[in-house]
């Protein structure tokens, strides 16, 4: 499997916890020991992941694309993404994300995220 099949395998699985608002879907695709960093301070681990994802607005959708991928050693992919928060109620937020990939087993799950502001394009 390649690295763009890997980043979309493991972010559609975060996209459909976010769309069906379920915070323990979306933290379950991260490592027990991620570092996450949203728009808020920093976090570290899955109850960090699913405690920021709690707290977002009712009826938050997302939508991504894969800008770049890279597998620079074995077991590991990295994924630059752009993303579109959707709210029902206030303008949509673009953000880029920055993802690391590390192997469980048998199972691909996100080590470190980081988002930031994306520059309109």
């Amino acid at each position: 499997m390649g690295a763009a099949q890997i980043i979309t395998a493991v972010m559609d699985e975060w996209q459909a916890g976010i769309d069906g608002q379920d915070p323990a879907r979306v933290a379950a695709v991260f490592a027990e020991d991620a570092v996450f960093q949203g728009l808020r301070p920093h976090g570290v681990g899955r109850d960090a992941v699913a405690a920021y994802y709690g707290s977002q607005p009712a009826g938050m959708t997302v939508t991504y694309r894969i800008l770049e991928s890279r597998s620079p050693a074995y077991g590991v992919v990295l994924g630059y993404l752009a993303a579109t928060f959707a709210y029902c109620d206030r303008p949509a937020v673009k953000l880029a994300i920055g993802v690391v990939f590390t192997k469980d087993r048998d199972r691909r799950q996100v080590a470190q995220y980081e988002a930031s502001q994306r520059l309109p394009t």
